[in-house]
């Protein structure tokens, strides 16, 4: 049990000194590379073929990730203790991310702060799926507190939810659905390649969707916000999204800020008639932040109690 503790706590540790780790040491980086690699091989013969070959590359990396990444814990545990919460606290911290979300919203709302539109266009573009290209000053910030909103579950509560229950492995699986989904689960030109993807990543995300909702909500007063209106928009809004998932936490966080949150044609999120303006963007990170502290005690607490449980 200790040890497990020590490797999350090491791996939010890392996350807060230094960050993301180099592109060519980055496990994500990794995992994208192999999906892009084996999309390019995928056959373009119609949906039945494309979604057989899609459910079998999402359980090839999945299980390659996961299995590559239990021997590699394995090995290192029967080095030593050390040598597993370095190396475990490494492979989590590349498969989750707290800074880094920060700074992609603060990449977004520092340029938009400053009247420089386009900076800021071409800065949610790396954050969100959406075009943004013609996106109005309130629709760039609406779609940087959405990203920061929906990244909470995918970012650090789903990675820390799996290695709680699944220790290093279950993380990075999970991760690796993750960045599946968000390389091929879309539809359009993914829509059968993709599907296997995406239904597997929803599956994952039930329970980290919904804790991250809750968690928003906790967060929301931790972060001088409305604690009870994120609550009444998350209940009331969160099936809204075409995501089964994604809506839980963006509704809790337009109810957190007093805002409307809306994607034109698909959604909008929130009773309120003021749009996002820079300083919500702002304001969604503090709740990120506080989201990622209560959400790094209940992992912690659930990696105390699952591994007493396994233990007794």
């Amino acid at each position: 049990m200790l040890t497990d503790l020590l490797v999350l706590g090491l791996a939010a540790a890392l996350d807060a000194a230094f960050g993301e780790p180099p592109r060519p040491l980055h496990p994500v980086v990794w995992m994208g590379k192999a999906i892009s690699l084996l999309e390019r091989l995928a056959p373009r013969a119609g949906p039945p073929r494309e979604f057989v070959y899609g459910l079998g590359m999402a359980l090839l990396v999945a299980a390659v990730a996961g299995g590559v990444t239990a021997i590699v814990m394995a090995a290192t545990r029967g080095v030593s203790d050390i040598a597993y919460v370095v190396v475990g606290a490494l492979l989590l911290k590349g498969v989750s991310a707290v800074c880094e979300l920060a700074a992609s919203a603060e990449r977004v709302r520092a340029p938009l702060a400053a009247g420089d539109l386009e900076g800021a266009r071409h800065a949610v573009s790396a954050i969100v799926g959406r075009e943004t290209l013609q996106l109005a000053p309130e629709q760039v910030a609406s779609a940087a507190v959405e990203s920061v909103a929906e990244s909470t579950t995918d970012a650090f509560i789903g990675p820390w939810f799996f290695f709680a229950l699944l220790g290093v492995p279950g993380a990075v699986l999970y991760r690796a659905v993750n960045t599946l989904d968000s390389m091929v689960g879309h539809r359009g030109r993914y829509e059968w390649l993709g599907k296997a993807s995406a239904l597997l990543d929803t599956a994952l995300n039930f329970v980290p969707a919904r804790l991250a909702g809750l968690l928003v909500v906790a967060a929301s007063a931790v972060a001088g916000c409305d604690a009870r209106g994120a609550w009444r928009v998350m209940w009331r809004d969160h099936g809204v999204t075409a995501s089964p998932n994604a809506g839980w936490t963006m509704s809790a966080m337009a109810g957190a800020l007093g805002v409307r949150l809306e994607k034109a044609g698909y959604y909008a999120l929130g009773d309120a008639t003021r749009p996002p303006r820079p300083d919500d963007i702002r304001a969604a990170t503090r709740v990120m932040w506080a989201t990622a502290a209560l959400g790094l005690l209940v992992a912690l607490g659930l990696v105390a109690a699952l591994r007493t449980l396994a233990t007794g």
